[in-house]
């Protein structure tokens, strides 16, 4: 995952830190259309702005996006887009990792980072890439700064079971 600032003319700038994540996901549908949940623990950065000092925010969570989305293909290749909420329980020296994914199976809620993803996907047989933008709806506040998360990810999964 790499990081975007805040600010437009940052978007694509060299400064867009790496992340990681790793997690579960389904998908179910029909006629073109499917349902995406996903669970995830994810490692994501961005750089806040305070008082014109740049603050360097490093974020884990357990995620989960609800997507909807639509396929085309056919004989094991595949283009997908989709668009979602994704809630994010975070992980930090207040909230441990059994504690975030407690309230992620109790749906608490509460005091959580709430992002809106949209992507698209290629399948290639078993394996899947997705680019997606996860624009932040709530800020987040780390050592004196506060801002939104927004950022882009790549990812490539590998499908175990097909229903």
């Amino acid at each position: 995952m790499a990081s975007v600032s805040t600010s437009a003319s940052n978007t694509l700038s060299s400064n867009n830190q790496a992340g990681y994540l790793a997690g579960v996901w389904a998908r179910v549908g029909a006629l073109g259309f499917n349902f995406q949940p996903e669970l995830y623990y994810t490692s994501k950065a961005d750089n806040f702005v305070s008082n014109g000092t740049t603050v360097q925010a490093n974020f884990k969570s357990i995620d989960l996006p609800l997507l909807l989305g639509g396929k085309i293909g056919a004989f094991g290749l595949g283009a997908r887009f989709y668009t979602g909420p994704v809630i994010s329980f975070l992980i930090d020296k207040n909230n441990s990792f059994s504690s975030a994914l407690d309230q992620a199976s109790t749906l608490d809620y509460k005091n959580q980072n709430f992002a809106w993803q949209f992507g698209a996907g290629l399948d290639i047989k078993a394996i899947s890439f997705d680019l997606r933008y996860e624009a932040g709806l709530t800020s987040h506040s780390y050592e004196g700064a506060s801002g939104k998360l927004n950022l882009f990810s790549l990812s490539i999964a590998y499908r175990l079971l097909k229903l």
